[in-house]
This record gives structure tokens, sequence and C-alpha cells, in this order.
């Protein structure tokens, strides 16, 4: 009889959590090749600690029993291993409309009809992606709407003094319009010569382009990997620009320093993260309606909106900013109180009540004791196979 020399092992690693109580620790999966999810799910991580919320590394799930799971992307879901668990299942899913040409979101879709009865929760950032679970036939108890937030001490309100540091570090004329756009919008991880419709990359510039012949000296400063297509078409249609590639997430304001204004183009999406981190920045946002845009910008108040595919609309809403930018105070300091409104801080209530019924939040004196003991007793055990 042949024996797996890794069998003793895993014995003594699944002794380690036999003393977890039930549903007592928290493991966040993220997809490691989006920061975006990333820095999500550091941000759920820190409002966990400070709601009481025991974390664990998932490398203890194949390990543990009846514990929780929060996945970072919804996309875990098309895999069937978390249906021979028994965790507890949630997941954020922030975008994925039906339908709208994706098979993947199509089979995501069909996931959450055939096997809500298992998922725990789901966390979506806007109102059309609840709207749209709903009708999978999910328990309204089970969704929860929480948009993604944003630290507020990383994105300062910018000055005239960090706009003209920021220009000068660029190399972006100090006169210039400059139009960002930070958002990943090509396939893959490469050149991303290949557009992803999704995130609107032709409407970004094909809006760009009307907005060149107006302003003639336009500026588009680009960030994120994979924006070749963009790229492309804007050296081909003659708009100057810049792209400049992070390492590290939290430089990113130093990109938003240098801005006018901020524009979203895209045909779907969770936030985009950058809805709320221009408002913090005070930089105009001019936005389609999608992902959470819809619900946190108000159009003409706090921001800009069009519906989707209206590139007139967008390049009309940037020329006014360009041409009334000494009107838009009002609306920036509204735009910063949204901001202030959505710092992941003041999402705690929300994930509070979103993990009561799921994973533990605080510790009983019964369970610590348990844990104690259960250590205790490991150790033990160790301390005696050592010996041997």
């Amino acid at each position: 009889m042949r024996i797996d020399p890794r069998a003793p092992a895993r014995l003594l690693l699944r002794a380690r959590t036999v003393p977890w109580p039930d549903h007592s620790r928290l493991f966040l999966v993220e997809d490691r090749s989006s920061w975006v999810i990333h820095w999500e799910m550091r941000a759920l991580a820190d409002s966990a600690k400070r709601l009481g919320v025991r974390t664990a590394t998932p490398f203890w799930m194949p390990h543990a029993r009846r514990q929780s799971i929060f996945y970072g992307s919804q996309f875990f879901l098309l895999a069937d291993d978390w249906l021979a668990r028994d965790h507890r299942v949630a997941t954020a899913y922030f975008h994925g409309k039906p339908g709208s040409g994706y098979p993947d979101f199509d089979r995501l879709y069909e996931q959450v009809r055939r096997h809500h009865e298992r998922i725990h929760r789901l966390q979506v950032s806007h109102s059309e992606m609840e709207n749209i679970l709903l009708e999978t036939g999910i328990a309204p108890e089970k969704l929860h709407r929480i948009p993604i937030g944003v630290d507020l001490s990383m994105f300062p309100f910018r000055t005239p003094e960090r706009r003209l540091a920021a220009r000068r570090e660029l190399g972006i004329p100090e006169d210039a319009f400059v139009v960002g756009s930070f958002q990943k919008d090509g396939d893959g991880w490469g050149e991303g010569l290949a557009p992803k419709y999704i995130k609107g990359p032709d409407l970004l510039t094909d809006t760009l382009e009307i907005l060149h012949k107006r302003v003639p000296k336009l500026h588009v400063l680009l960030s994120g990997p994979a924006r070749g297509f963009v790229r492309n078409r804007l050296s081909r249609r003659g708009i100057p620009h810049t792209h400049r590639m992070l390492d590290h997430y939290p430089d990113i304001r130093g990109l938003y320093d240098a801005l006018d204004a901020y524009l979203v183009s895209s045909r779907q999406e969770g936030g985009p993260k950058a809805v709320l981190e221009s408002m913090a920045c005070g930089v105009p946002l001019v936005t389609t309606r999608v992902g959470q845009a819809m619900d946190l910008v108000r159009d003409g108040e706090n921001g800009f909106m069009t519906e989707v595919g209206d590139n007139e609309g967008l390049a009309e809403r940037l020329e006014h900013v360009f041409r009334r930018s000494e009107d838009l105070a009002p609306m920036l300091s509204d735009a910063r109180k949204t901001a202030e409104a959505h710092d992941y801080v003041q999402l705690d209530p929300l994930w509070k009540t979103c993990f009561d019924g799921f994973v533990t939040c605080g510790k009983s004196k019964e369970n610590e004791l348990r844990e104690c003991k259960g250590k205790v007793d490991l150790d033990i055990d160790l301390n005696t196979l050592r010996k041997r």
C-alpha cells in the first residue's frame, strides 16, 4: 500500500485549524492580475479589522472547515471548486450584464441563477447590477450594495502649485487642457492593441477627436496597462498624449494633479475607481451613465454625465469645463463632499450589515477559550512529535 508522503503535513495543517469556531475566519481571495481588486481587498481587510473580523490567509482554505470566503471577483464563480467546500461563500460582482455579447457574463449569471442558495453574500457597487442579480432569484437579504470607496488620505484636493509641479514632472505644457483616462481598456496584459469594447476605448477616442477640433490645446494623459489601441488612435488623429505606467498604485494621485478633467466613456463598469478619486481631488468628472457613477453623479451638480455612446454630449461637457472652469468651484466642492461620504471608513456600517450572519464580528469569550485550549492541545501534540 502506497502512503502519500504529504499526508502527515496535511494532517498537521488540518489540526491547526480544528480549534477555529465555525465561520470565525474570513478568507479574502483576490485576482493577482488586477491591481484594482488588490487595493479593494486591502481596503476590505482594513474594514474587517475595524469591525473585529479575523482574517486568515487563503493558504489555510483547503485545510479549514466551515469558515467564510470572500472572492474579490465574480469570475471565481466560473470554477466549481467553491461548490465542493463547506465554507460560506461571498463575492464582489461589480459588472457583467448578461446578453451583452460576452459569454463569460452569461455563464456567471447562470451560475448565480443555478446556485444562489449556495451563495451567502453578493456585493454589488451600483443599482443596475443589483436589479439584474435580483432577477436570478437570489434572496434580497444576500445582496448588498456597497460602492467602491476611496481613501481620502491618498487623494487630497489639488492646488495650483501641485498642478504646475505635476505638469513639469510629466513634461506636459502648462497651458494645455489636460484630460485624463487611467483605466485599462485593451484585451490582455500586453500592448492592448485589441480593444476591450466594454470599456469604451473607441468612444473615448471619438469623443477626444471631437473635442480636439474645438480645443486645439488638448492633451490626453493616460495611465494603466494595455492602452495600445487608444494610443494608436490618438496618434493617427494627431492628438497629443502622454502615457505613464505606474508600478505602485498610490502614485496615481500625482497624475490627477496634472488634470483639467477626467473622462469615463465606458459601456459597462463596476466603479470605476476614478469616479470617486477624481471627485476627491477636485478634478471635474465627465462620465457616461455606467457603474456607480449612475448612483453618485448628479449631472451638472457634482459632475457631468451622459448616456452611453453620446460622444457629442461628452465632448460638449468637456468643452464647458475648458471654457467655464472659473464657474466650477461649487461643483467641485459638492464632488468632494460626495467623495468624503464614501471614504472607506464611512462604508464600515454597510460592511457590518453584510458580515452579520456571514462571519463572526468580534470574538466571544467562549470562542477565545476554545481557540486557546485548541492551541495548547496542538502545541502539546507537536512537541510530542518533535521528541519522537
